[in-house]
C-alpha cells in the first residue's frame, strides 16, 4: 500500500474534540520530522516526508529508516497492511467553545491553534495511548470518558460565578453583598486572629489550672496528707474536678502522724479509764522514748 498517510483533518475524533487543521503550526515539525514507534521517544523508526498540509487536512509520507530490527519490521509491516495507522502528538495553544466551531457529539472545545509535536506509527489509532496531546509543556494522553486537558463544553465557567460565591461568603461572615473580595479576605484574616486569641487564651488558662493544682498537689505531700507515689493521681483528680474541689477534698484529709507522736499522747482528762495492761506497756515503751 501507498506510504502517503493522513495526519489530521477537522473532523471529530473519537475522544471528543476537533484540531482545525488550519490552526495546526508544522514549521517546527519540518525541521525534525521524526517518526516513533508508539509514542516512544526512544524508538525512532524513520521520517514523515513530503508534508503538506491542504483541503482540511495534514498528511505526510512515511519513509522508513530500517536501519533497526524495529525499523524494518515495522516496514514489512506497513507494506502488508498489518500496521497502518498513525498517531500525532500537539501542543495546544488556543481553544474555543465558539458555537460555529461545534458539531454534533463534540464533548470538548475545538483546538483552534495547535503545533505539531511528533508523529507515530500505532496498532490502533484509537485506544487510549494512540492519541496524546501536549499542553503546557506536559504530555496528557487522552482516554475515553478519561481526564482531558480541554475544556469540556458543558462546563461554561463565567465571571459571574466567583461574584456569586463571594457574595454568599460576605453574607454568611456578615458583611454586606456588595462586600468585594479584598473586604472578605480581610474579614477572614480579622476571625483567623481573634480565633488564634481565643486559642492562646484557652491554653494560658489551662496552664494557669494546671499549675494551681500541681502546687496544691505538692503543698498536700508536703503536708503528709497524701503519699508522694500518690500524686499523679491526685493531679488527675484536680484537672478532672477543677482546683476548689480538689483543695476540698485535701483539706478533709488528715496529716499522717508518727508513731512516736502518737504513743506520746496522754489522756487529759481526769475520769479517764484506769490503764490495763496493755496501757500500762504503752506507758512503759514512752518512757523510754523520753530517755533516748
Amino acid at each position: 500500500m501507498g506510504n502517503r498517510v493522513r495526519l489530521t483533518n477537522d473532523t471529530l475524533n473519537s475522544y471528543g474534540y476537533r484540531v482545525l487543521t488550519d490552526g495546526v503550526d508544522i514549521t517546527q515539525y519540518e525541521r525534525n520530522p521524526i517518526l516513533l514507534y508508539m509514542h516512544n521517544r526512544g524508538k525512532a523508526i524513520g521520517l514523515i516526508k513530503d508534508i503538506k498540509k491542504e483541503n482540511g487536512e495534514i498528511t505526510g509520507e512515511l519513509a522508513f529508516d530500517e536501519a533497526t530490527e524495529l525499523s524494518t519490521q515495522c516496514k514489512k509491516q506497513w507494506d502488508f497492511g498489518s500496521l497502518r495507522m498513525v498517531s500525532i502528538g500537539f501542543e495546544v495553544i488556543e481553544t474555543s467553545e465558539a458555537a460555529e466551531l461545534i458539531v454534533p457529539g463534540q464533548r470538548y472545545a475545538t483546538v483552534t491553534k495547535a503545533r505539531l509535536i511528533e508523529v507515530s506509527l500505532v496498532d490502533i489509532g484509537a485506544n487510549n495511548d494512540a492519541i496524546r496531546l501536549h499542553k503546557d509543556g506536559q504530555l496528557i494522553t487522552l482516554s475515553e470518558g478519561g481526564d482531558c486537558p480541554l475544556p469540556r463544553l458543558n462546563h461554561k465557567p463565567t465571571n459571574n460565578q466567583p461574584q456569586m460565591d463571594i457574595k454568599t461568603l460576605a453574607l454568611t461572615l456578615g458583611l454586606p453583598e456588595t462586600a468585594d473580595e479584598a473586604a472578605v479576605n480581610a474579614k477572614l484574616a480579622e476571625l483567623k486572629t481573634a480565633n488564634d486569641d481565643v486559642e492562646n487564651i484557652r491554653r494560658e488558662n489551662e496552664q494557669l489550672k494546671l499549675s494551681q493544682v500541681t502546687a496544691a498537689v505538692d503543698a498536700a505531700i508536703a503536708a503528709k496528707k497524701i503519699p508522694a507515689e500518690k500524686k499523679q493521681h491526685f493531679l488527675d483528680l484536680g484537672k478532672k474536678v477543677g482546683i476548689e474541689t480538689l483543695n476540698a477534698t485535701l483539706d478533709s484529709i488528715a496529716p499522717a502522724q508518727k508513731l512516736s507522736a502518737t504513743l506520746q499522747t496522754e489522756p487529759t482528762s481526769d475520769d479517764a479509764p484506769k490503764a490495763g495492761p496493755w496501757e500500762l506497756r504503752m506507758a512503759e515503751i514512752r518512757e523510754n522514748l523520753k530517755k533516748q
